[in-house]
């Protein structure tokens, strides 16, 4: 969970557009603007107490931007204990080069789910409709700044003893962005309010 790599998305506007340069010769060579966008996991109290452990595997990171179709990147099978990232904590997922701009919302695909409950028990996680979970928080990438998406989210008791489903938490869904020059104590928050959330895949 410590691990930093961090991936490039081009998009094919960019690829195209890096082409066309090389070809020109004589008009140098194109390159995209890029920003970094570092995803993390927070847990906010839904039903988490029931719990010893919950532990979720995310498989992928889906952004949206404006102007495009949504892009899918490799967030390499990273596991996060919810139990443990409760309150102000949070985890690191995964961080990406991507091109600047807006983007439309963020969406976390949980591939796998470990849980054990208070008791010593083993608890059923789902995510309702094996659909990435999805986080409708406009953002923007900008160049040589990071910014850092939030998803929270938390397990929510099914009816049924020992299920229960992972469910977004809209109002603690944060954005923050971060330039290269400044210090973490500099660091400037996106005030815009939070939107509603809703679980469902978006091609």
């Amino acid at each position: 969970m410590t691990h930093t790599r961090r991936r490039f998305l081009t998009s094919a506007a960019g690829i195209a557009a890096a082409t066309t340069a090389g070809l020109a010769g004589c008009m140098g060579t194109a390159s995209a603007t890029t920003g970094t966008l570092s995803t993390r996991v927070s847990d906010k109290p839904g039903d988490i107490d029931d719990f010893e452990s919950c532990v979720v595997t995310v498989s992928t990171v889906r952004v949206k931007p404006a102007d495009g179709e949504a892009e899918s990147l490799d967030a390499g099978g990273t596991a996060l204990d919810l139990v443990e990232l409760q309150g102000d904590a949070s985890a690191l997922v995964e961080e990406f080069e991507l091109e600047t701009g807006t983007y439309e919302f963020l969406q976390v695909e949980v591939s796998e789910t470990d849980a054990t409950l208070a008791d010593g028990s083993s608890a059923t996680v789902e995510v309702p409709g094996s659909a990435p979970l999805k986080f409708e928080r406009s953002f923007e990438i900008r160049a040589d700044e990071t910014t850092t998406f939030t998803a929270d989210f938390t397990p929510v008791a099914a009816g049924n003893a020992g299920k229960y489903v992972l469910q977004p938490v809209a109002d603690e869904v944060t954005v923050t962005y971060e330039s290269e020059e400044t210090t973490a104590n500099e660091t400037t928050t996106d005030s815009t309010a939070n939107e509603t959330t809703t679980n469902e895949t978006t091609s």
